[in-house]
Order: structure tokens, then sequence, then C-alpha cells
């Protein structure tokens, strides 16, 4: 009984209700929720996640969000990533869907603030993190063990430590199971693909008179991989200024929608994809290009023959052969064990352990070198050698009968680039806890957690073998036979490759130039905690006692990343190239919490204060030591409606990556403002001469040669020296719970979040600094010009082309950790949850939606007035909501649940403000690309067979919708995977069994 009742409490179920007909997810904090807490006097006390304090209600002064285990079951999920994503408060992070970017793992963002500032709890205790940027991977955590989810947006950093900046997530996991509960979910799409399956079981038992519980628990899961080319919105990469066919706008630039029956294949198919690499935009005719007088050539691989690029007709289709959905296999396994040893003394323990992988699958390299070619290669004709000699009469060294050009080609006969990742991790908890007296309680207890993970890369290829094979010469005494010219290459074994035509080259080549890699991330986590709680004494006006906690806290992180030889020389072409990561430091903590409650049942129905500080002492020295704190008010002046609100400063530590983060190259998307991709607005003549200034030949401004692609290679790297981000959150709302309409509560919540000081890059990044320095500053000595301007010793823009990074011929720019900025975002957050008596059955209505006011984001502390506004543009809809009816009548149930996702637009016209004039009011920059609003409906039916076993069958995506396709705003696959549906109709089974 005991147990039944801390269930229906952290679920907020409504008494008399049956289990599935309850709402999914509810709000603590209701008058009703606490009326019936407070109305049982056996009920057992609980500690809400935001507070260390046991109390007997659900009230908080800041919103929480409760999601059951229900909401689980109704969507069919096999990882906690589907259901916690469909919050309004969520943004998401990496995803099974997030292939390139992404790494295997998933990961929350609250409020879009970053994943960096969420803290994730497990049973209210940290959990481990996967790499240097301490992380946590949702993967590890069992879905089919939770009791239910907690969601508490904005500062908690005075109860839980540092990166609760934009909220905390609690998973409360099912640690004391009398019995046998298993289960399996299968689901799989209309079509026939993208299967996923889970199978589990836990097995608990108490023991000694119910003075102990030992629970066990498995889980194996498998999801299908799906690629790309199997859906018609993903499967022809789409660039900016495609009409997509169906949408019927031409003025929607890269914006498009297609209609039931439509295809992405046409004029989309001539305007997607990079320079280069592939005929026709052919996945298998991969052939390269070259720079010449002239313009940029082909080779076509008709005797060596060749002919001037085509932009847009020869543009290569990198899309199919990328996943959509991610490969996984995982194996988790765990327990909780807990056993009174003596009267008020409990020991306690958890013990947790997965095996996950995950596969990236991406479009094979794109080898972008500056080549030396032989211009009497056999591998050219004449026709190709007169084109090669015009080159020749111009490189640095001419006419010695070697042409220096870039030669870019995507190495298809080296097979596609496949990442294994291959994440183990196990924790550990030990600790003790019980009563010292009536009023006083304490706890202890001390975790470590490890995790490591194997990164297995196949498709690279080496840079330098790659341009040691280019280059050749004829074999003494032979006027056809060739071989590469280095002699200590060609030691190494060394074989010339032709990639200048169509499956030429040869094994024997490919073999050479083709290099795997396997890479580690280890990653530790130790943290003890103590802490002491209770009553202190009574106003005398109804309410419950003064309540305290006090304690101290030690945690330690560490991380390293061990990269192989190629990754760390950066002698690699295919994935990201990095150098060895490794740094750990610690902290140590006092914290206390207060909680006043003033008056119940007097001249007002409830009055309540609280507030929480601590601080905390970082062996870093930029950090040191820090405070936080909190405080907060609940005020009743009825039972039927409630009035709340808190401010919170917050902290946020930098992380291991931030720290000690080794130089690393990574490809983001930029435009340049001196390439092909320059927006209209931006091809001014001071930005022509600002890029000449820059080092771009004046002919190659505003074209292909300045910028080939939209993505431009960088490195990034750690800064032992930055500092904290610090936060303050402003939240205030009020509930209503009105006694004439039983069972309705409506909750209003206004939330303000600024954090300063934040750590990033310079600028923001790369695809920001750009745009600061070519639009708005306009200044070659400018810091933020740096990056991109060329120097003495500093060659970061192709001499000959202009193009930037080492991909194009020039050196990469370079960014590292810095304290650079400020967040600001603030909102509403509305729910509503409501039953009644229906038609002889139980109908229940759950809605939870939240509209963004702001979210904005000021790149450069020192420029205050530069602010981009985002609110509203792709990704990040003003106003979002997840509603769920759900009516049930004896064993069986039906439920349908509505996502919605407002409209939005690009970031052209939410642009940068200069002073009082807002940069880019140009009549093109206003003619931006806007998305509708966007819907999914969800169906689940649910029967109870008997007491033991109950079924549920699921239709997701109910009507079959496919997701907006945008431009280059997109995340990968032409939209925004991890935010919109892109698997299609899908069906789900699922049976659950409880002995």
């Amino acid at each position: 009984m005991k147990t039944l009742k801390t269930r229906l409490l952290a679920s907020v179920v409504t008494a008399g209700v049956a289990v599935i007909a309850t709402p999914a997810m509810a709000q603590v904090g209701t008058p009703e929720a606490e009326s019936q807490a407070s109305g049982q006097d056996s009920q057992p006390d609980v500690v809400v996640t935001g507070s260390r304090i046991r109390r007997n209600d659900l009230t908080s002064t800041s919103p929480v969000t409760v999601v059951s285990d229900q909401e689980f079951a109704l969507q069919g999920a096999i990882n906690v990533e589907q259901v916690v994503n469909t919050l309004p408060q969520v943004l998401p992070g990496l995803t099974g869907f997030s292939n390139n970017p992404g790494n295997g793992a998933v990961t929350l963002n609250l409020r879009a603030l970053g994943a960096q500032r969420t803290l994730v709890l497990v049973n209210g205790r940290r959990w481990m993190f996967y790499d240097t940027t301490q992380v946590v991977d949702l993967n590890t955590i069992p879905q089919f063990m939770l009791q239910n989810v907690e969601v508490s947006t904005g500062g908690a950093s005075a109860v839980y430590g540092s990166d609760a900046v934009a909220g905390v997530v609690n998973f409360k996991l099912r640690d004391d199971l009398n019995g046998v509960l298993a289960g399996a979910t299968y689901n799989i799409t209309e079509r026939g693909d993208a299967a996923s399956y889970s199978a589990d079981v836990g097995i608990g038992s108490n023991f000694a008179d119910d003075r102990g519980n030992v629970t066990l628990f498995a889980n194996y899961t498998e999801r299908k991989p799906l690629f790309q080319s199997a859906r018609r919105f993903s499967n022809t990469a789409i660039a900016d200024g495609c009409v997509v066919p169906g949408s019927g706008d031409p003025s929607r630039s890269g914006i498009g929608t297609i209609q039931p029956g439509g295809s992405a294949i046409g004029t989309c198919a001539a305007r997607g994809g990079e320079v280069g690499f592939v005929n026709g935009g052919s996945a298998n005719t991969p052939i390269a290009t070259f720079n010449a007088p002239g313009g940029t050539y082909i080779f076509n691989g008709s005797g060596g023959g060749s002919r001037l690029f085509q932009n847009p007709a020869d543009l290569y289709n990198f899309n199919p052969t990328n996943y959509l959905q991610l490969p996984q296999e995982r194996y988790l396994l765990g327990g909780f064990a807990h056993y009174e040893v003596a009267d008020g003394v409990e020991v306690f323990s958890e013990v947790s352990f997965v095996n996950n992988r995950v596969n990236q699958e991406l479009a094979p390299t794109p080898t972008g070198v500056s080549g030396t070619l032989q211009i009497a290669s056999p591998f050219f004709n004449e026709q190709t050698r007169a084109l090669l000699r015009a080159q020749d009469a111009i490189d640095a060294t001419p006419n010695n009968g070697y042409a220096t050009t870039t030669v870019n080609y995507r190495f298809l006969s080296a097979g596609s680039r496949n990442a294994e990742q291959t994440r183990q991790a196990y924790r550990l908890l030990l600790g003790v806890r019980g009563d010292i007296t009536d009023k006083l309680n304490y706890e202890a207890y001390y975790s470590y957690a490890r995790t490591n993970n194997t990164q297995y890369q196949q498709g690279n290829v080496s840079s330098s073998r790659y341009r040691a094979a280019l280059t050749t010469e004829f074999v003494p005494g032979s006027t056809t036979e060739i071989r590469c010219l280095d002699p200590v290459a060609r030691a190494a074994g060394c074989v010339p490759i032709n990639v200048f035509g169509s499956g030429l080259a040869s094994p024997a080549a490919v073999n050479y130039v083709r290099v795997n890699s396997t890479n580690l991330d280890i990653s530790e986590l130790k943290n003890a905690v103590a802490s002491v709680s209770g009553s202190l004494f009574n106003f005398g006006m109804g309410a419950d006692d003064v309540a305290f906690s006090l304690g101290t806290e030690y945690r330690q992180m560490r991380s390293r990343y061990i990269p192989d030889t190629f990754l760390s020389s950066g002698d690699v072409l295919g994935f990201n190239a990095g150098q060895p990561t490794r740094g750990s430091y610690d902290v140590k903590e006092v914290f206390g919490e207060l909680r006043v409650p003033l008056v119940r049942d007097g001249f007002v129905h409830a009055l309540e204060l609280t507030g929480a500080a601590r601080y905390s002492d970082y062996s870093l020295q930029a950090v040191g030591g820090t405070w936080t704190y909190t405080g907060g008010a609940e005020f009743a002046p009825i039972r039927d409606i409630r009035f709340r609100g808190q401010y919170s400063r917050a902290v946020r530590a930098p992380n291991v990556q931030d720290l000690f983060g080794g130089q690393s190259t990574g490809f983001p998307s930029v435009n340049d403002r001196c390439g092909q991709f320059a927006p209209q607005a931006s091809r001014t003549e001071a930005v022509r001469a600002l890029c000449v200034a820059s080092g771009v030949p004046a002919a190659n401004v505003f074209t292909a040669l300045a910028q080939p692609n939209q993505q431009i290679q960088t490195d990034v790297g750690g800064n032992p020296n930055v500092e904290e981000e610090v936060s303050d959150t402003y939240t205030a709302g009020v509930v209503i719970s009105p006694s004439f309409i039983p069972r309705l509560n409506v909750t209003v919540d206004y939330f303000n979040i600024k954090v300063e000081n934040t750590i990033g890059q310079l600028a923001g990044g790369v695809a920001t600094a750009i745009q600061l320095c070519y639009d708005t500053i306009q200044d070659v000595n400018n810091a933020i010009c740096a990056p991109f301007v060329n120097r003495p010793g500093f060659q970061v823009r192709n001499p000959q082309t202009g193009a930037l990074g080492a991909s194009a011929g020039g050196l990469n720019p370079q960014f590292t950790s810095a304290n650079v900025g400020t967040l600001k975002t603030s909102g509403i957050d509305m729910q509503v949850d409501y039953n009644l008596q229906f038609g002889g059955g139980q109908l229940s209505f759950f809605y939870i939606g939240t509209w963004l006011d702001k979210y904005r984001s000021i790149p450069i502390t020192a420029i205050p007035e530069r602010e981009f506004i985002s609110e509203g543009t792709f990704g990040l809809p003003k106003y979002r909501h997840t509603a769920r009816v759900t009516f049930s009548d004896g064993p069986a149930s039906l439920s349908l649940r509505w996502g919605f996702e407002g409209k939005t637009q690009s970031t052209n016209i939410n642009n940068i403000f200069n002073g009082l004039t807002r940069v880019g009011t140009d009549p093109a920059l206003l003619s931006v690309a806007r998305l509708g609003s966007y819907s999914q409906f969800d169906l689940t039916a649910s029967v109870d067979v008997n007491d033991a076993l109950t079924f549920n069958f699921g239709v997701s995506n109910l009507l079959d919708k496919d997701p907006p396709i945008l431009g280059s705003q997109s995340e990968q696959a032409n939209t925004l995977p991890s935010f919109y549906d892109v698997l299609g109709r899908q069906f789900f089974i699922a049976a659950r069994v409880r002995l």
C-alpha cells in the first residue's frame, strides 16, 4: 500500500481515476494534489525535484512538470528521448537521427540553452557523463524502469551544483519492486523499414520481514538503420534557391513542401550538393575536378579529357548514402538494494551497466587537396594537358612540367565513411540513510561512474599519402609507365592513383591511401554527498514546521580523448582530425536550504517562503570560489488559486573540453561573404574590398572559387583560462484549481533566464564571426576578422582562389574556448489537465504549451548592441504544445496525442542590431523563407487482458506527414530530423506483464 501511494503521488494521479485514464503528464503544485497528500495521515514524505527537503505535499515555488510512465507506454517508446523531446520546454539535442553532426549519443536541451547547461539526475542524484563535454547520454537510462520524469526549468545550482543553468531533469526509477515486471515493444513504419524493438525484465523481492529489498533489471534494444535515400524529402541534397516541386511559391528560396505523391527530384536535384566530385549528381560516377585559368574543370574520364564544370548540373548528391535513422544495439543491466540494518540505519546501493553501440554512415570522403599533377602523365589527353600547362605557367614555380591545383574528389572507391560508436558505461553507488530523531534525518552516499567510448572509423583517407599518390613521374627508361615522385613515399608502398575518371583508381592505390582509425573517450565522475534535513519549529498558524537541509558535496570530473595517430596528426581526410584531450578538476561544496511555511487555513489559505544557497570551491584557478542562491514564495489567498515565484542565481563551471580540449578539426556550415553563397545584401563594394584585403583574388570574389561548398574546415580547442558562466532566472506563475469545477487544474508560469559570460568560441563560432566581420565590422585589423585574413605566415585563404581552410588549400581558421557573450530567453508555460465521467467511461484531457517571447544571443559581450534574434526561427518556434485526450472504459482505453509546432522563418530577417539601426533592412533580406505550422497526431489503444497483462497498440504520425524542407539551415537530410518526424506513419505493439 505504501508503494502504491508513493507512485500515486509522484504521478499526481487524481483519486478514483484508473491509471490508464490519467493524464500522462502533470504539473506538481496543484492545490488538489496538495489536499490529496495532506488528507492521508499515513502518506510518506516525498522530495520534489528542485529541493532536498522532504514534505508531505507536491507543491513547489517553481514549476515542475511530471511525465508519468504511462506516457512512455502510450508512445511505444524504447528510449527516453522519444517522450522527453515532445515536451515544449525541451528542444532536441542529439537524437537517434543525428548522423552528421552526431556522435551516437542522445542529449537533453532545456530551453534551447544547450545540453551542457541541463543537469540530468537519476533518482535525484547525478548520472554518468560520456565524454569531455560532461554531458549525459540518455541511452544509458533504462526507459522501462521509469516511475516518472520530473522537469524543472531554470537555475537550480543552489540545490544541485554546477550545470543546472537551464534546469534539471530527474528520471525516477522503480527501485522497490516486489514481483516481476516484464515487457516487449516492437515498432515498424508503414513502409516496412526502420524497425526497432525492445525486451526488458525487472525482478524484485522484499526480504527480512520487509526490512530490505533487492531489484534487478535487464534490457535489450535494437534499432534498424534507415538511409536518407529511403524518403523522398531527403533523397536529394537541396540548396538555397531551390524550389521544391509542390511548394508553388518561388519566393520561398530554399524552403518548400512535397505534395502527396510528389517528388524531391527535378528542380532540386540540379540545385543541391557540393561543388565537384561527381558528374550529374549521381553517387555512382565519381569524377575529380581541378582549377585552371578559365575556371573549374571536371575530368570526364573520356580518354583523359576534361570539360568546364557545370554548376549546378555537376553537383554531388551526398544525401542518399547518409543515415536518416541511426542503427542501435543496447544491453542494459542494473539493480537496486536497500536494507535496514538497525533502527534509523538503512544502507542502499545502485548499480548500472550499459553497452550501447550506435553507427554513423556518411557519404564517401570528400578529398579536396592542393595537388601537384604531372602534365605528361598518361592519365591525361592533350586537351587536358593544355589546361594544366596554362596553370603551370602561373604557378609559384612555373613551367616545370607540373601543375599545382586544387583537386576535388569523392572517394567512393574507399567506401562510405562509417563510425561505430561503442559505449560501455557503469555506475556504482553506496550510501546510508535514516532518522536521527522524529524530526531529523540524514543521508550520505558515494558514487563512481566511468564511461569508455570506442570509436572505430572506416573510410578515411590519408592526406599525405593521397598527395604523394597524385604526384607522379615516369619510371626511368619509360615514357608510359609512372610511379610516385617522392622516393620516401615509394619506399612506403606509394602507388599512383587515377581519380580522373569513373572507376579508374586501382585497388592497390586505394588501399595505400585509405586508413581506418580507432579513437577512445574515457570519462569518470566521483561524487560524495552528505546531508542532514528535518524540521525546526512551527509558527503556530496552521502550517507545517519550518524545515531545513544542510550538507556538503565533493565532485571530481576526469576525461580523456585519445585519437589514433592519423587523427591526432591531422593527416586525415574524412572524419574530423583532433589532438588528444586530458584533464580533470574537482570541487568542494557546502549547501543549505530552508522552507518556511507561515500560514495554513488562516487569514489566507497558505503562505510559504523558501531559500537555498551553496558555496563551491573549484580547483580551477580561473573559477575559484562561487556562490549560488535562490529564493521563492507561494501565496494562496484561497484554496482555489495559488501564486508562486522564484529567483535563482546559477553557474556552469567550464568542462574538460572547454578547458583542456585538444585542437580538433570540424566542418561547420558557413556562408563566406566572399564566396558564391554570399547573401545578395552582402555583395557590396565595401565587402568586395574587404574580401580582396583578406586575400581573395579580385576576380574570384563572390564566386565558387572562393567558396566551393558551404562547409569550411575549422580548428577549435580548449582554453584553461575560461571562467564560469553565471545565470539569473526569474519565474512567476499561478495555479488554479477551481472548487466549482472538480478535477480541473490550470497553471500559467512566466520564465526569464539570462546567461552571462557564456563559454563558446570567438564571436559564437566561425559562422557568426564571418558574418560580423564582413557585414558589420568591415575592418581586416579587427580581432573578429583575424581568423579569415591572410597574414605573413598565416595563409588562411588559398592565395590562388581565396577559399578558406586546409581542404581548400589554405590554413584552417583558429577558434578556441572563451567567455564570449550572453544568452537570454523568456516566455510562458501553460498547462491544463481535466478528467470527467463520460458515457459510462472516463475522459481525460491534458495540455502543456510554451509561448516563447524572446530568445536572444549576444555573441560578443563587448558589443551588446549586436544581438541575434532567434525566437520564431527554424527549430525554435514561438509556440509549441503537446496535448492528449484519453477515453477509458473498464479494461480498454483509446488515446490521441497532438503535437504542434508553430510557424517559423529563416534567420535572414532576424539579424543583428547595430546601435539603433537594424542591419539588413534591405528588401532582399526581407524576402525570407517561411514554414507554416506543423502538427503530428498519434493514436494509441490499450487493453488490460487481466490484472497481470496489458497490451498497447499505436500509430505514430497518423496522417503520414512529411517534415518541412529547409535549405542551408537544415540540420541534415534537408530538414530538422531531431525536431520533426522523418519516418512517416509508424505502428507499434507492446505487451507488459506484472506478476
